[in-house]
């Protein structure tokens, strides 16, 4: 109805250019979606990770009180070699990989922004984000942070699950999340094979202490690290709550920034 204020949008594409202008003159911190578009089983879609990673930043940044932000467009491509066998992939090399991130940020920092928070929702990224972050910070002259949301949040995850203290792949806890985000795109009726390296920790896939490059071809025959039988939609709506709680108290700790 005419006459009626709507709520502004914390969503970068649906702001208008001067909005943005707006936003930058504010010192806005602007969060920085990456993902990857990868197989996820016999039951997910291959844009998990971006759907998911959009889905938090979103319910962060619009919980974050008294801190202005403004999420950019998600990166979907990522880096998933370890995923190509399986169909469906799309993954950059490292150098092309480096080169989009650096472009994108050099744009945010072009528009007047100072302050930009990555938030990371694929395993695959994360080293590349470690090894990136110094050079990202002295080329572009922004202070970037960076996170994965499913460590940021993993010690509110952990009680929640049943059989993972954490985020692996295509598991309890992405089957969940996708329950909750975008339960037409679940295939309910292969959740029964939707399992596989049961017992693992997530901490042997992601930290290991001597590490080996190893399709996911050669480690599961599912494409599924955990097992999903344990997903709900119940289950996914907690484990969004606790994803957007974890990034709102990250956007609004000034110290990130010192």
């Amino acid at each position: 109805m005419a006459g009626l204020s709507r709520k502004a949008s914390v969503l970068w594409k649906e702001l208008s250019a001067e909005d943005l202008r707006a936003k930058a003159a504010a010192d806005a911190i602007v969060v920085l979606p990456i993902a990857s578009m990868e197989q996820h089983g016999p039951h997910l879609p291959v844009g998990v990770d971006t759907y998911q990673v959009e889905a938090v930043c979103k319910a962060g940044a619009e919980a974050a009180a008294g801190v202005d932000v403004v999420v950019a467009p998600a990166m979907w491509c990522g880096l998933a070699e370890h995923h190509m066998a399986f169909g469906g992939t799309f993954t950059f090399d490292l150098p092309t990989y480096r080169a989009v991130l650096l472009a994108l940020l050099k744009s945010i920092q072009r528009h007047g922004f100072t302050r930009v928070l990555i938030v990371n929702g694929h395993g695959g990224n994360i080293a590349a984000m470690a090894a990136f972050l110094p050079d990202f910070t002295r080329e572009t002259g922004l202070k970037i942070a960076a996170t994965t949301f499913f460590d940021l949040a993993q010690e509110a995850m952990a009680p929640l699950l049943e059989d993972q203290k954490g985020c692996m792949h295509a598991c309890e806890v992405e089957t969940s999340l996708m329950m909750a985000i975008a339960p037409e795109t679940v295939k309910t009726e292969r959740l029964p094979e939707a399992f596989g390296m049961l017992g693992t920790s997530t901490e042997a896939i992601l930290r290991p202490k001597i590490g080996r490059y190893r399709p996911f071809r050669d480690m599961t025959e599912t494409g599924v690290i955990g097992d999903a039988r344990r997903a709900s939609r119940a289950k996914g709506e907690k484990l969004l709550a606790a994803s957007a709680a974890a990034l709102a108290d990250a956007l609004g700790n000034t110290e990130i920034w010192r």
